[in-house]
């Protein structure tokens, strides 16, 4: 029996390990033909990915490998890389079904993007909330913020929804927003309330799972914060923006050509009529 003090370095860890494996276990293991040496170690109160690439740095710039012999990283940090190429394909696929059923509710992209516009709010404040409790980065925190999306597109659609119901009544613009946003106000806080008491404990959860339900509960939490408030008092403000209606029957080509003559010179308006 001996103790070490102090730093150890990571070449005597891995020494250590390895001769160790091969004395506790009789059986010479292989695959493919090769030796096979299983170092393992569980990662606790940090996240896996930072860690690994730490270990990484370590192995790779103190240990060196015998010929023909090489290092490979398995176990759960495998299924992360996995699971985070397959959020790759399937995040970016969701939004853009989100936007396609946006434009087939509301009859335009114009609307259907400013519902949208609720999504980036909603993913900056789950940002926010997982930088808040430092916690990182995960597929769990990833799923959360695809289920979070649906609930502040949702509020969205009924706000945009009842705005526009009342522009087809006759009602005039600005009567429409301000009758329409406080027809919907109890709705849509009663939607993101009832979503994030409900994830309050998963959010406190300590037991088993905790570190899977905490990341997930925390973004839809922090996001459906920040994308209630911009329901409540932006999508208002951008409704009107892209709802106003003008007397002016001008394509938006000649409406650009004519601001944009308006703060020319002579000599650039000269031009500017020999191109148009």
């Amino acid at each position: 029996m001996f103790e070490l003090h102090g730093l150890i370095s990571v070449r005597i860890v891995a020494a250590v390990l390895a001769v160790a494996a091969l004395m506790v276990s009789p059986v010479v293991r292989r695959e493919q033909g090769r030796r096979l040496v299983i170092v393992s170690a569980n990662v606790r109160e940090r996240d896996l990915g930072s860690f690994v690439e730490e270990a990484q740095a370590g192995v790779a710039a103190q240990v060196d490998l015998p010929p023909a012999s090489f290092i490979e990283w398995g176990g759960q940090y495998q299924n992360l890389q996995e699971a985070q190429a397959r959020l790759a394909i399937v995040v970016p696929v969701c939004f853009a079904l989100v936007l396609l059923l946006l434009f087939m509710a509301l009859g335009g992209w114009v609307p259907a993007l400013a519902v949208f516009s609720a999504i980036p709010m909603a993913l900056a404040g789950g940002v926010f909330a997982l930088a808040l409790r430092g916690m990182p980065f995960s597929v769990s925190a990833a799923v959360g913020f695809i289920a979070l999306s649906g609930v502040a597109v949702l509020n969205g659609l009924v706000m945009m929804t009842a705005i526009r119901q009342r522009l087809e009544k006759g009602m005039p613009l600005d009567e429409a927003i301000a009758d329409g946003a406080l027809a919907r106000l109890r709705p849509v806080l009663m939607t993101a309330l009832v979503a994030s008491l409900g994830f309050v404990p998963m959010a406190i959860a300590t037991g088993t799972g905790a570190e899977v339900q905490r990341p997930l509960a925390t973004v839809v939490i922090g996001g459906l914060i920040t994308a209630t408030a911009l329901t409540l008092f932006v999508l208002p403000a951008i409704a009107r923006l892209v709802l106003h209606r003008s007397d002016d029957e001008r394509s938006w080509r000649e409406k650009w050509w004519d601001r944009l003559r308006r703060n020319v010179t002579r000599e650039e308006r000269r031009e500017l009529k020999d191109v148009t």
